[in-house]
């Protein structure tokens, strides 16, 4: 198997794990009422079932993501742009505090309602 589909595998069970702990939290504490409507309802198994595949989408991808981004260089020290504080230092705007004239002219008459 390629080292990225097992890397995506992995983080989609640690999702999964979250969304199983995450689910439990909800119902054991009775959030919202939900263990209430969900243990007085006839289906309710479908709506834990879904609760738990949409919370697995969802901290999975998280997961997945993080796992992306932790994965950068940081031993990458040039200004070669790329990333938050990257770019060209030598090219940026310096904040002088001069004050810069500029002319303003008046054209039209103000006094005229517009229609």
């Amino acid at each position: 198997m390629p080292k990225l589909v097992s890397f995506y595998i992995r983080n989609i069970l640690i999702g999964f794990a979250a969304a199983l702990v995450f689910v439990g939290l909800l119902l054991g504490l009775n959030i919202a009422n939900l263990r209430h409507l969900i243990m007085g309802s006839d289906m309710g198994f479908v709506a834990v079932v879904m609760l738990i595949v949409f919370n697995t989408i969802v901290f999975g991808a998280v997961q997945f993501g993080i796992a992306i981004m932790a994965m950068a260089d940081d031993d990458d020290n040039s200004n070669s742009g790329g990333g938050f504080g990257g770019g060209r230092r030598d090219r940026a705007p310096r904040m002088t505090g001069e004050m810069i004239p500029i002319r303003v002219t008046a054209t039209g008459s103000r006094s005229k309602p517009r229609r």
